[in-house]
């Protein structure tokens, strides 16, 4: 018998150890070179995005198949790894954007129940729109305060309160700023933040 080393035999244990494991849990190298797999996205047309959770502009590849119907379904949503922002990692939101797109829970329509109501009823944007105005418009003149107990001339609200999207651009932040100052509001707040 030739002489054995401590090393050798460590190596050669090793590699022992490892056949006999991989062997044990059915890794057979013939098997897995016939089987095949087809993966989800193959022949899936890739689009680019941003995400929509924050003003970090994290990228996003999305892809996409064309149903026999001529409707596009959305097969997979994950970080773009040409993104110089996130190079293909994305937050704990920014990972579930593919369920923000697909879910079964997802509202489509716009939905009202009325005060004391216990069902949601479809409405249009219309209808919801000249009701968000109306009640903004109400609790603004309900809560409106034109001075100070000192007398001094305060012009404000203090029955409303605004939380802006991350997602806004600066315009949008800045535009949406200015419309809450010119009704009074002092509570304002902004996502990112939250």
């Amino acid at each position: 018998m030739a002489d054995i080393n401590r090393r050798d035999f460590l190596k050669v244990s090793g590699a022992a150890a490892g056949a006999l494991t991989a062997g044990g849990l059915g890794f057979d190298v013939a098997q897995a070179k016939a089987v095949k797999q087809t993966l989800k996205i193959a022949g899936a047309k890739e689009l680019h995005s941003v995400c929509p959770y924050c003003a970090v502009g994290c990228g996003l590849v999305a892809y996409t198949r064309q149903n026999s119907d001529g409707s596009t379904r959305l097969l997979q949503i994950e970080g773009d790894p040409n993104s110089p922002i996130n190079e293909g990692r994305l937050c704990p939101k920014g990972a579930t954007a593919m369920q923000l797109a697909t879910s079964r829970r997802r509202v489509e329509k716009p939905l009202y129940r009325a005060p004391g109501s216990s069902k949601w009823e479809e409405k249009d944007w219309n209808f919801l729109l000249d009701k968000i105005a109306q009640n903004v418009k109400a609790s603004r003149d309900r809560t409106f305060v034109g001075q100070d107990a000192a007398g001094n001339t305060v012009n404000r609200t203090e029955g409303i309160a605004f939380a802006g999207g991350a997602a806004f651009s600066s315009e949008e932040g800045y535009f949406t700023t200015k419309v809450m100052r010119t009704l009074g509001l002092v509570h304002l707040e902004q996502q990112a933040r939250v």
